[in-house]
């Protein structure tokens, strides 16, 4: 008889670390994660499962800081990333009464038409839902079809939506906003706004003077369901756009 073949019906799994054991279950059981396996001696592993994919933890490297934001990571390939989206946040309005937005752990808003968006736990482990058919090249920096206002718009996006920065999404966009503010049309500088007021509330920073300059725009009904096409995803729109003259 021969050597078995290598037949092509793999499964991996990935191995994160996990900085607490108690708080890694909190997270991902309020999301609805079955624990298939718990040990905390004499070294750390836990077993966990949802949907189709399993997710598994070990110890932690001594020194690891999970604010880093760089302690492992892991790709969900699947169909539609919205129904996910959708599930965990849900789960976390109800365990928590609010979605986790900012800080550790935490879920990347979704935008619609978007093809990922990530879950960072409280290890600083990023688990990253990915929709397959999304496209195999991406533009990094802002298209450069665009110009203006609506690259730096563009950019931002990237930076959110694939690069998990907002922080540095929230710097270009304040840049863009100075330099090519005035130049741009009102639904531009609005989106914008937007933008820099959402930025501004999950990094922790004043949003005040973003929504004062919202505020003070004169947007038409047209211009006012472009900018809700836009970013009717974002908490908190309605609120922040002016009201209709």
């Amino acid at each position: 008889m021969g050597e078995p073949a290598v037949r092509p019906n793999e499964t991996t799994v990935p191995l994160m670390p996990c900085a607490s054991v108690e708080e890694t279950l909190e997270f991902y059981e309020a999301l609805g994660f079955e624990a298939t396996y718990k040990q905390s001696k004499p070294y750390v592993y836990l077993a966990l499962r949802w949907s189709g994919f399993q997710l598994h933890f070990g110890p932690a490297p001594t020194g690891l800081d999970p604010a880093q934001e760089k302690s492992g990571s892991c790709l969900v390939m699947v169909d539609a990333v919205a129904p996910y989206h959708a599930a965990f946040v849900a789960a976390m309005r109800r365990i928590h009464g609010k979605v986790l937005a900012s800080g550790l752990p935490r879920i990347t808003r979704y935008r619609t038409g978007a093809s990922r968006f990530t879950l960072i736990d409280p290890s600083g482990n990023s688990i990253i839902f990915i929709q397959r058919d999304e496209p195999a090249e991406l533009e990094y920096g802002g298209s450069k079809k665009l110009t203006g206002l609506a690259k730096a718009l563009d950019n931002a996006r990237i930076l959110r939506e694939f690069k998990n920065d907002d922080l540095h999404a929230f710097r270009a966009l304040k840049s863009a906003v100075r330099r090519h503010g005035a130049d741009s049309s009102v639904v531009e500088r609005a989106i914008a706004l937007c933008h820099l007021v959402d930025l501004a509330t999950a990094l922790g920073e004043p949003a005040d003077p973003w929504l004062a300059d919202l505020r003070g725009l004169e947007l038409t009904p047209d211009d006012r369901r472009r900018v809700e096409s836009e970013l009717g995803h974002l908490t908190g729109l309605q609120e922040w756009l002016p009201s209709m003259k």
